[in-house]
């Protein structure tokens, strides 16, 4: 016992403890500042909570709010928005006829009617006199919405802005918001949301208005809003949110009474019985339903009568908008797409049914005691126990904060975030099994050090001049890779036993080899039928894109004379003969090279997204029916060569467009007067192409298919021809760029 406990005390102070109460001292910091993908990470937690069991929808004759929408028949039937305010005037009138407990705008009516009579005479050149004295004597749309709301309950809405914009003068009004501060020297104001800007309704229907709220949200950074708020702060004066507001005026409350204490903001009060828990900002964690389109009635069936009074008699109701073109789309966690609109109909909701989330300061001291306690437990029980005894207290922990995070959010409504404390005890874990393996494995590596690195025998002899090279690591440097591929190898291959095939391949590959090397390219590897080339490494080479671009070129020869030997032995052997050709990927840029690999086996090689493309290249040479398809990196650096542009695409595995070349020869069949002449039909038909010029590009096609002189441009023409006809019947969208994203390597 007395070995045990000594061994036990040792251990507290050993080298991986140490780094454990280091990392488990960086997570309790981390969690202490909560910076922003600590908090993201809690945020899609309690999104994820809300989709797997969202707040049930209310039945109809439960819904205490619906939504008066300027839908897009609405538009399409009444005319496009802003609606002249006679419209509007008639749309609250009929409302209130029909019933309504209260209209609210979650829209802001900031410029003057643009049907007033002042506007139509500012707006008429040469109006007489006669017309513009009876025009004068008119009543104004924005008095007639002004007489409208004076005789309705209506809340008007107010955008909050973070910039500094113009704004025109409006009529200050008080504020609805009482402050009941628990404590000495408590200022709300720090805890608000600040506007910069605040831009109301136009003084003739201001004042009138039952209520003003500010409609504006504030989503995540990642643009879902989860959290809203229920005041703002402009110019040291209070304004409390559209969905506040509302409720206060539906319960004839004179104000909104606010707790708020050192920590923040605890409590919006709007009766006794109706009281919102906040944040410390203020914000409200509504609990989200999914959309619910019975809430939304269109605004033309009100003004045109033919809504049902029943649906309407005794509700609150908010005039906003599901179109599309007005731009009043969110992302609740929910929905991905929900009009703005219903945001604060369902905070409404939330509230009257106390079916709102909250998150009570105390959790964020549960939390931090999740966090020490499991780290305590791992950092002191793994070396041990071991990492298999070890591995069911964590999920036992893990399990038990997972279940006691779901109880709350479901049988309490209470966010409860475990997922920092688990996914830190997890790194943990993780982190002490790793440092007790890898000190029992550094013994090992002691005996078998030195032997070890000799499985590579490719690198004996430089390891034998240069030791220091034993070790892994790369550099980056401009260089051009060259793929190549045996077009049909597959069916080559049924043709052949293994020995006959094996004999094929090493025939083919010797010449095409002995070109690399000739063009001082280093062979990187044999893959099959494949050859993966480089230029510019380990020797520097500065014409390395030209002498790749001479390289395919003289394997396209070399390979198309071997396939002609093969056939003559076929012949005179009496087999079937299957023509051998080859397509090859050129592309240049900035890669890495160097030893890659383990520390116990590495090669020299290359790696890098411009690796890839040129792969993706060669795989292009089927696509286009061409034997040589090169990046435009390497295509700068071969301007005099025989290039055609063959397409902008997106190859598979890039977001990004490349333009992409048919090599079809060398500077010598660049200058000739027949290649020139069919480069420039060519670059017209293109032209013609991506101007969506169908019939100008048929024709160019044509031309330049009459000139083709040899080259192997049929399949890539007749490419061209079957795209053109596919978008005569079905035609791109204007903004449509020319590219084409390639759905095959």
């Amino acid at each position: 016992m007395g070995k045990f406990l000594k061994k036990a005390f040792k251990s507290v102070f050993s080298l991986e403890r140490m780094f454990g109460f280091a990392l488990l001292s960086a997570f309790v910091v981390t969690y202490h500042f909560n910076p922003y993908p600590v908090q993201y990470l809690q945020l899609k937690t309690f999104d994820y909570y809300q989709q797997l069991k969202p707040r049930p929808i209310p039945p109809p004759d439960q819904q205490p709010v619906v939504i008066i929408d300027l839908d897009e028949l609405s538009l399409a039937e009444i005319g496009q928005w802003p609606w002249p305010r006679k419209i509007l005037a008639q749309l609250v009138q009929n409302a209130t006829q029909m019933g309504v407990a209260q209209i609210a705008f979650d829209v802001v009516f900031a410029e003057p009617d643009r049907m007033n009579p002042s506007s139509i005479i500012a707006a008429l050149d040469g109006i007489d006199d006669e017309t513009r004295r009876r025009l004068e004597q008119l009543k104004g749309g924005d008095a007639l919405f002004a007489e409208a709301i004076k005789k309705s309950r209506v809340v008007l809405g107010q955008a909050g802005y973070w910039e500094d914009i113009e704004t025109k003068p409006s009529p200050p009004v008080s504020s609805s918001v009482a402050f009941l501060k628990q404590g000495e020297g408590v200022d709300p104001k720090r805890f608000l949301p600040e506007f910069r800007s605040l831009v109301r309704n136009v003084a003739e229907i201001e004042p009138v208005a039952a209520g003003r709220g500010i409609f504006s949200l504030v989503p995540e950074p990642d643009g879902i809003v989860r959290r809203v708020p229920t005041m703002f702060l402009h110019k040291d004066q209070f304004y409390p949110s559209l969905s506040v507001e509302m409720l206060r005026v539906a319960f004839n409350r004179p104000t909104t009474l606010v707790r708020a204490n050192a920590a923040g903001i605890t409590e919006m009060a709007i009766t006794k019985d109706i009281k919102i828990p906040t944040d410390s900002n203020g914000r409200v964690y509504p609990y989200f339903s999914k959309s619910d389109k019975s809430k939304y009635i269109p605004a033309k069936d009100i003004l045109n009568g033919t809504v049902d009074p029943k649906k309407l008699a005794g509700k609150l109701s908010i005039v906003g908008t599901s179109a599309v073109g007005l731009l009043d789309i969110r992302a609740v966690p929910t929905e991905p797409v929900i009009p703005g609109v219903e945001v604060h109909v369902q905070l409404i909701e939330s509230a009257l049914h106390k079916a709102y989330l909250s998150r009570p300061n105390y959790f964020r001291v549960a939390e931090m005691a999740l966090l020490l306690g499991g780290g305590l437990l791992m950092i002191w029980l793994v070396p041990f126990i071991g990492a298999k005894w070890t591995a069911i207290l964590f999920f036992t922990i893990a399990g038990g904060a997972a279940g006691t995070s779901w109880h709350f959010f479901t049988n309490e409504r209470l966010l409860f975030d475990a997922g920092f404390a688990i996914i830190s005890i997890m790194v943990l874990y993780m982190f002490l099994t790793y440092t007790s393996y890898a000190r029992e494995e550094a013994q090992r590596r002691q005996v078998r050090s030195a032997f070890a690195h000799y499985l590579s025998p490719a690198m004996v002899e430089k390891l034998a001049e240069d030791p220091t090279q034993l070790k892994l690591g790369g550099e980056m440097r401009n260089m051009t890779v060259l793929f190549c591929d045996v077009r049909g190898f597959t069916t080559i291959s049924e043709l052949y036993d293994a020995q006959g095939l094996t004999k094929l391949i090493n025939r083919l590959l010797t010449p095409l080899t002995g070109i690399i090397l000739k063009r001082l390219g280093t062979v990187d590897k044999y893959i099959g039928d494949c050859i993966m080339a480089f230029w510019n490494a380990p020797l520097d080479d500065q014409d390395h894109g030209r002498n790749a671009c001479r390289a395919a070129l003289e394997m396209d020869v070399a390979m198309k004379a071997f396939d002609k030997l093969v056939e003559a032995e076929a012949k005179a052997e009496n087999r079937k003969h299957v023509h051998l050709k080859i397509g090859t990927g050129v592309n240049s840029g900035d890669i890495v090279v160097g030893n890659m690999g383990s520390d116990q086996r590495f090669d020299y090689s290359v790696l890098g997204d411009n690796v890839n493309l040129a792969s993706r290249l060669e795989g292009q040479c089927k696509t286009y029916g061409v034997d040589i398809v090169v990046g435009e990196n390497t295509a700068v650096k071969a301007p005099d060569f025989g290039l055609l542009e063959a397409d902008v695409i997106k190859v598979k595995g890039k977001t990004a467009a490349v333009r992409i070349y048919a090599l079809l020869g060398d500077e010598t069949v660049a200058v000739k007067p027949e290649f020139i002449d069919l480069k420039k039909q060519h670059d017209d038909m293109l032209a013609a192409y991506r101007a969506q010029k169908w019939d100008l590009a048929r024709m160019k096609l044509q031309t330049a298919r009459g000139k083709m002189n040899g080259h192997n441009l049929g399949d890539l023409y007749e490419l061209y021809e079957e795209r053109i006809a596919d978008f005569e019947k079905n035609p791109p969208p204007p903004d449509w760029d020319g590219v084409f994203v390639a759905t095959t390597k």
